[in-house]
């Protein structure tokens, strides 16, 4: 039996591990600022929700820059490339 050793860069396995949360992450939350755009619209929302919704994606949207800056990520490391699909988040 052969024995294969892996040779791992722990920081570069914690940057991408970090890379694909925080990707996941960013993508949750533009679907929820769409979601949220989508009822505002509708007029499905009074005013305090409006509001609270409004104040709360503000904070997640610090929130990710403080944990990219953090990381070392660059915001548009966030976006992956899929090929022929085009990249993961849409462009806003």
């Amino acid at each position: 039996m052969t024995s294969t050793r892996l040779d791992v860069d722990r920081d570069r396995l914690g940057k991408d591990l970090a890379t694909l949360v925080l990707t996941v992450v960013e993508l949750l939350r533009q679907l929820m600022e769409r979601q949220a755009i989508r009822r505002i619209e509708q007029g499905d929302l009074h005013d305090a929700q409006v509001e609270e919704i409004g104040t709360t994606l503000m904070m997640l949207d610090q929130r990710m820059t403080e944990l990219c800056e953090q990381h070392g990520i660059r915001p548009e490391d966030l976006n992956l490339d899929l090929g022929p699909l085009g990249t993961l988040l849409p462009h806003d």
